[in-house]
């Protein structure tokens, strides 16, 4: 009826990490959710009493007063007793999941925290609709020495963007990096004019929150309408977009020169520091399993080729038991020297590689692929903590790589991606 006021659900989020709890609560507050903020055990509970909030979002480990007696207060009091709870954590253990029991708690998240997964909890708890940007993309972050790597895959989801800002925000405190470099590196995407707002909120946060100057990023991809949009915004003079992969890292590492002892520039570059902490937030988001990966598998067919070239016999039949969901032929070596043996032999499509292997490792196995006029298409694995890793294989040509230890649902992806821009 008019004038008939609408009440808005009040969510109330306890957590001691300033940027998770910002992140959180501007998100909630965009899908017209009034939020309050608790800074600590004692804050929130002092915020629950006054604010009777609708639902809370709380860390399972708070100070100055435990969650456990801010959830006992909440029990006490008849206001927001029946109010759902949702625990969001780094670790839980037996004892902690023991303690929690009693109080009725609606679900518990782990962090890193996919979001969409607690927007549509938030959503079933509090009987609202929550709209999401449904658009295919696959957005990752990693922080290598100078360079922020930024990969993005099927193309561009606003909900993932709007993440961003916070995820590179987190990946330079975790890394303590003073100033920046950025590559980001978009495969398999096709944009137009309809997604020039999704570009600008892109570059925008690379350029707001990414510490680098417009001459320090670079965009790698084939995308025509990428390389147009930004020549003609003024706002992003200076950032360079290429093709190939060589000239932007040649680019990033224009200058460097190798220090003591005798380190190349390119395998100092990959010597990744260890964080200071856990990371809060995830890229991901739990229907990233939706994304049309079975279509694309079903239009490459039945007669793809697959080479795992490595000594982890673990990891072999890892990738052998991903991909026999498919009709695919895969055939696992463990060493170099076996697979370039094999190699004339077999017609492949596409290849895992390890790079630290026995007899024959990776760059041994990309150099003979080179010299022999081998063309491809090669997704290395790869290690952080060692100090040969991607870098030095860009010169090879790879397609791409996976960071171990390997996630198997990112295994069908990864080669759907790949395969579906050679085919």
């Amino acid at each position: 009826m008019p004038g008939l006021e609408v009440l808005v659900k009040k969510i109330l989020v306890i957590d001691e990490s300033p940027l998770f709890r910002e992140y959180l609560s501007k998100k909630l507050a965009d899908k017209k959710f009034e939020v309050v903020q608790g800074v600590n055990g004692l804050d929130g509970a002092i915020k629950m009493r006054r604010e009777l909030p609708d639902l809370i979002i709380m860390d399972s480990y708070l100070t100055r007063k435990s969650s456990i007696e801010v959830l006992q207060e909440r029990k006490e009091n008849p206001n927001v007793s029946s109010h759902p709870v949702v625990i969001v954590s780094s670790k839980i253990d037996k004892e902690k999941l023991v303690e929690l029991k009693p109080f009725n708690i609606r679900k518990i998240f782990m962090k890193p925290l996919k979001v969409d997964a607690l927007l549509k909890t938030v959503a079933e708890l509090l009987g609202e609709k929550i709209e999401m940007d449904d658009s295919p993309c696959i957005i990752e972050a990693h922080f290598n020495d100078e360079i922020l790597f930024i990969e993005i895959a099927l193309g561009l989801n606003i909900d993932k963007i709007e993440l961003l800002p916070y995820k590179i925000t987190e990946l330079l405190e975790l890394y303590q990096a003073p100033s920046l470099k950025v590559l980001v590196m978009l495969s398999n995407v096709s944009l137009s004019e309809t997604d020039a707002g999704k570009i600008r909120a892109l570059l925008r946060a690379v350029l707001d929150y990414g510490k680098a100057q417009p001459k320090n990023i670079k965009i790698l991809t084939n995308d025509p309408y990428i390389k147009q949009y930004v020549a003609r915004t003024p706002d992003f003079a200076g950032i360079e977009v290429t093709n190939t992969l060589e000239s932007a890292m040649d680019a990033l590492l224009a200058g460097k020169s190798e220090g003591a002892g005798g380190v190349g520039t390119h395998e100092k570059l990959l010597r990744s520091a260890s964080p200071r902490g856990t990371e809060a937030l995830d890229m991901r988001f739990e229907d990233d399993r939706r994304l049309p990966v079975e279509k694309t598998l079903e239009q490459l067919g039945n007669d793809v080729v697959i080479g795992v070239v490595d000594d982890d016999e673990v990891i072999r039949e890892l990738v052998k038991t991903v991909f026999s969901q498919t009709a695919w032929n895969v055939h696992t070596y463990e060493n170099g020297k076996q697979f370039v043996a094999d190699v004339d032999k077999v017609q492949f499509d596409l290849i895992f590689l390890d790079l630290m292997m026995p007899e024959m490792d990776g760059f041994q196995v990309l150099e003979h692929l080179k010299r022999t006029g081998h063309s491809l298409p090669v997704i290395i694995f790869s290690a952080l903590t060692r100090k040969e890793t991607v870098v030095k294989a860009v010169g090879y040509g790879v397609s791409s790589y996976m960071i171990k230890p390997i996630r198997p649902e990112r295994l069908l992806m990864k080669a759907a991606e790949i395969l579906s821009t050679n085919f």
